[in-house]
């Protein structure tokens, strides 16, 4: 059996990083979500190159589970918007999607996904160029050289596969209580910003506590035990989001489904 050497892999994967920058490919959802029109960019990350089926099976899941017909949807870290658009589709017309991303250019790919879905049978998607934190102020947005995907506020540690840094954008944070007073309350909240999570449930305290949504959250290692408290402390009830059934848990695991209770 022949092994190709880990330096060379490595090598292959930067070179592949570097020649999608700028890439912009115009896909389609799954069957499950409508065949909606969306544009994606393996800049993004390499797995856009592939099947879009086969793209991220856990937020397909999510998708289908949480999101019911007129739902509002928060996504904060919305990245290409592909569960933005996913909501848009499961939710349908009486629903709404507001989608949060801080780095301008995959927000303008959002925008783009958002005006073609004029003739189908979806949500509104309504996409809001920022970052979500604790308080209101302006902060700056590394942009990942490996893949945007990695994004991430400067002072977080970012996930393993941020890598380095290729340069800065200035960008608003808004906390979700803030926002509140901007757009419908959500029903459905998903947060993915590489090890930020902390930030954003801190500024969400009016949130858990009287909007109550159910909540879909990527939790770094290093976060668990405070997003566990915080969780908690608003009376929300954990689950383990990849394992079907959920089973119920203690901790907030890497995809956290966190349910309020009665």
């Amino acid at each position: 059996m022949y092994f190709v050497p880990t330096a060379a892999l490595v090598n292959f994967r930067r070179l592949a990083e570097r020649l999608s920058r700028g890439v912009v490919l115009r896909r389609r959802l799954p069957a499950k979500f409508g065949r909606l029109p969306i544009f994606v960019t393996p800049e993004a990350g390499l797995r856009y190159w592939s099947s879009m089926s086969r793209v991220d099976s856990v937020l397909y899941q999510m998708a289908e589970e949480i999101v019911k017909p007129g739902s509002v949807v928060w996504d904060v870290g919305a990245n290409v918007g592909l569960f933005s658009l996913c909501a848009a589709a499961t939710a349908g017309r009486s629903g709404f999607v507001l989608s949060i991303e801080p780095d301008f250019w995959l927000a303008h790919l959002i925008t783009r996904s958002a005006q073609e879905l004029a003739q189908y049978d979806r949500s509104e998607v309504h996409v809001l160029c920022a970052s979500v934190s604790d308080s209101n102020r302006v902060s700056s947005l590394g942009i990942a050289e490996s893949a945007r995907a990695s994004n991430h506020l400067v002072g977080t540690t970012g996930s393993t596969a941020a890598r380095e840094v290729r340069c800065i954008q200035p960008t608003v944070s808004l906390t979700l209580d803030f926002l509140l007073d901007y757009f419908p309350l959500p029903s459905v909240l998903k947060i993915d910003v590489e090890t930020h999570e902390v930030g954003v449930l801190k500024g969400a305290v009016r949130l858990l506590r009287e909007v109550r949504p159910t909540i879909w959250c990527e939790v770094s290692p290093a976060n668990s035990a405070e997003i566990t408290q915080l969780l908690h402390a608003a009376r929300y009830q954990l689950y383990g989001a990849e394992i079907q059934p959920h089973p119920s848990t203690d901790k907030a695991w890497f995809h956290t489904l966190a349910v309020p209770m009665a």
